[in-house]
Formats: C-alpha cells, structure tokens, sequence
C-alpha cells in the first residue's frame, strides 16, 4: 500500500527484456535507504518487488501482465520515473490509500499552465473508470496522489501545483502522452457493496 507522495525521480538504467515480461534496473537513492531485497517499491503507480539491491541500483521483474497492463511497455533506457516506497503503519497518510494496482491507461489531452505557477491537466478515461470519479474525490496518475478537479464523459481533470510538477515526471509528461491511473479504492468498495444490495433485494 502507497499514499501517492511520490518520495524520488529516479531513472530507468537498463532493461533486459525475457518473453514477454521484462527485468528493470533503476537508479535510485532515497527511497533505497532502508530497503530490503522482497520490499514492495511503486514505480510509476506499479506496485513491484525488489528483487536485489545496491547502493544506488535495484531491480525488478516485471511480469507480461503488468506490461500489458500499464505504460511500463512504453518506458526506454534513460527515462525518470516515479518512485515511493510502502507505507508503514505509524506513517502520516498525506495523500490517500494508492494499491499501486492499475485500473487503466489514461492519455494527457490537455495540459496548460496557470497564472500561479501550476498546471492544469485532461486526462482520457473510460467510463468504467470514471464512474468512480467524483469532484473534489483522489484519483492517482502514475503513483500521484491527486484530487480532482473537474469531470467530463470522457475525462476528468486535476490541477498540479509546482512542487508536484518539480519533483514527479507529470512536470515534463505532455499532450498525448499515456499515464496508469489508479482509481480510489474505498469507491470501488462502495460501489461493490451497493451491487450487493441490488442483487439481494431482486
């Protein structure tokens, strides 16, 4: 389990490829301080085990449903991605509860900046997705925690302040670049929990 306060930028070193998953090799600094060979490690919003260690170096598998699943398959030798270590129990939850399971690919359709510094950004969606979007509701974009801030049939959109945009790939990504989006998980329940009743009283 994440929060979606993304702790580093690091950057994909090598990736060798196997079939049709793949093995990622990443440089990193902060968030190996106190990690340990089978921690669980988000990368871009994926949740992913370490599977060794160094002092600035770890490495993952990543197995052919993930890449199927989620941008990971776009990534090439250089890129920066998102990294965050688990949360522990006696943490702060300064963003929300982040699975670090992918519930789709999203596309950036709109990406503009704003009079304070921020950004404000589109992102494509289904509406299988977007039935668990609500106004002002967390929504996590490639490990992110966000809030939103506007929703459409077929999008939904939220602004990102500066830090945000500093310190996470959302401030280089651009108009029709693809993102994994995790919808809230407490929504998903809910709205389980209601098809329960549904199907109980008919």
């Amino acid at each position: 389990m994440f929060t979606g306060i993304i702790e580093e930028l690091g950057r994909l070193q090598a990736i060798r490829w196997h079939g049709n998953g793949a093995q990622f090799h990443i440089q990193a600094s902060i968030v190996l301080e106190d990690i340990k060979v089978g921690d669980s490690l988000s990368l871009n919003g994926c949740c992913l085990t370490v599977i060794s260690k160094q002092r600035d170096l770890w490495s993952c598998d990543v197995v052919e449903e993930t890449i199927q699943r989620t941008t990971l398959k776009e990534l090439k030798v250089g890129d920066r991605v998102n990294l965050e270590r688990a949360v522990r129990y006696q943490d702060r939850l300064g963003g929300h509860l982040v699975q670090g399971h992918i519930d789709e690919i999203g596309r950036i359709v709109k990406k503009r900046s704003l009079s304070d510094g921020s950004w404000w950004l589109d992102i494509t969606a289904s509406s299988e997705i977007l039935r668990y979007v609500v106004y002002k509701g967390p929504i996590a974009v490639d490990g992110i925690s966000l809030t939103i801030t506007h929703v459409e049939e077929t999008f939904f959109s939220f602004a990102v302040i500066p830090h945000t945009a500093q310190t996470t790939t959302l401030g280089f990504k651009q108009e029709g670049d693809y993102v994994n989006v995790e919808v809230d998980l407490m929504a998903k329940y809910i709205d389980r929990l209601n098809q329960k009743k549904i199907y109980a009283s008919s």
